[in-house]
């Protein structure tokens, strides 16, 4: 009888253990995990070869209202003289991408548009993989002002010292 509970209580904790199923190529949340990694991998790349500053994905950022987890940040380098390597909770951003799916697209483009613009973040861009288009956002004395809306060419950022990136359509390309 012990042995059972035992064993019952091992494949009980396996299964708490064990990730959840990834989403099905072609899927929106697929579609919306690619983008974002493509985002990330390229800013990465670009910051980390240039000592620009910190780009992280899904980290919790505290603004004055809300917390909020963008799918890609980067802050640049007066800000992250500030971290230690068990920072937990991050400042506002210098640049945020959110990708749009259904259940965002109304919290990205109001509360955290709002939020963003009210706190500072110097460029905004929303990423619609349904649609196929990113939009920069740029940050002036009035609030955000809408710099590009495009499926193609690239996206030259403001705030990344020269970053650049393909539109979306570019980044959902295999």
């Amino acid at each position: 009888m012990a042995s059972r509970r035992r064993a019952t209580k091992k494949r009980d904790k396996l299964r708490s253990i064990t990730p959840p199923p990834q989403p099905a190529e072609g899927s929106p949340e697929y579609v919306h995990l690619d983008v974002t990694l493509n985002i990330a991998t390229l800013l990465r790349a670009h910051v980390e070869s240039r000592k620009l500053g910190v780009k992280m994905e899904k980290c919790l950022c505290v603004f004055p209202r809300n917390d909020y987890e963008p799918d890609v940040v980067f802050f640049a380098p007066e800000k992250t003289a500030a971290f230690a390597n068990e920072t937990i909770k991050f400042s506002i951003p210098d640049l945020i991408v959110e990708v749009l799916s259904d259940s965002t697209e109304t919290r990205d483009r109001g509360v955290k548009f709002e939020d963003f613009q009210a706190h500072g973040v110097g460029e905004y861009r929303i990423g619609d993989p349904e649609r196929a288009v990113i939009e920069q956002y740029l940050l002036r004395a009035e609030g955000y002002e809408l710099a590009l809306k495009s499926g193609t060419g690239e996206l030259r950022s403001v705030v990344v010292k020269g970053f650049a990136i393909p539109a979306l359509r570019g980044l959902l390309a295999k």
